[in-house]
């Protein structure tokens, strides 16, 4: 009885046989277009200072031969045993055309910030990047373009209207990855805006610490600089987050 039955499974042995030499053993899909990046992270205090806040960010990349889409999307939110104290939402959207070590871009960003000193904030500009450096370890891209940005100020009376401010601008950027080793990146967005009414500049920093296979350890700090800002705010914001972040790939 074993033996017939191992006479039927010989055939299926004998062509299964040539598959299982063409996949080695530490075969791995090929690289995907599509990437995103989920991260988050939160703090509670409880004791003499009662206080939470949570901060989460998703970014989605489909990069393809000719073109690279990219969306994120950032939240903040803080809060005492009082009040509400920070809440923050932000979407960036971009699509670059790729041309010959150089693209096409269009973007737009857009924030909703409850106690910042600009509540709503739109700026949509297209124009044309290149990459300066482009290495295994190092990516340095450079970007300028016109655009325009809508701001509605803070109101501190409910009873008056603010009047959005609506500028025309000149946007430059400048995005560096660093591989510092192969657990280890470093990353820096530095981007201003300058318009005829009022002038920025944003500075994004991360350190990404890989720890178990897609799962890494996350340092941001993020500052943001407005030169005009309504009367009782500040001209400076400033975020710092320590988060875990998983990659999907």
């Amino acid at each position: 009885m074993l033996r017939a039955a191992f006479i039927s499974l010989l055939p299926l042995l004998l062509i299964s046989a040539p598959s299982w030499a063409l996949v080695p053993p530490d075969y791995q899909e090929p690289p995907s277009d599509f990437t995103a990046e989920v991260e988050a992270g939160f703090q509670l205090n409880t004791g003499n200072t009662e206080s939470s806040s949570f901060n989460g960010r998703t970014k989605l990349v489909y990069d393809t031969s000719n073109f690279k889409q990219e969306g994120t999307v950032k939240a903040y939110y803080a809060s005492d045993s009082e009040k509400t104290t920070a809440k923050k939402y932000n979407l960036h959207l971009q699509s670059n055309y790729k041309l010959n070590g150089s693209y096409i871009f269009t973007q737009g960003d857009f924030t909703w910030d409850k106690f910042g000193s600009y509540t709503r904030i739109m700026t949509v500009s297209s124009g044309y990047g290149f990459n300066a450096i482009a290495t295994s370890k190092t990516k340095l891209s450079l970007e300028v373009g016109p655009g325009y940005r809508y701001n509605l100020p803070f109101g501190s009376d409910p009873a008056i209207e603010p009047i959005a401010e609506q500028d025309v601008i000149l946007r430059t950027s400048a995005k560096l990855e660093q591989k510092i080793h192969e657990y280890t990146h470093f990353s820096a967005d530095l981007v201003t805006e300058v318009g005829e009414n009022n002038n920025t500049v944003a500075l994004d920093l991360a350190y990404k610490n890989t720890v178990f296979q897609n799962w890494a350890f996350k340092v941001g700090f993020n500052v943001k600089y407005t030169q005009v800002v309504p009367e009782g705010t500040k001209q400076t914001d400033t975020i710092s987050t320590f988060n875990l972040l998983y990659t999907f790939q």
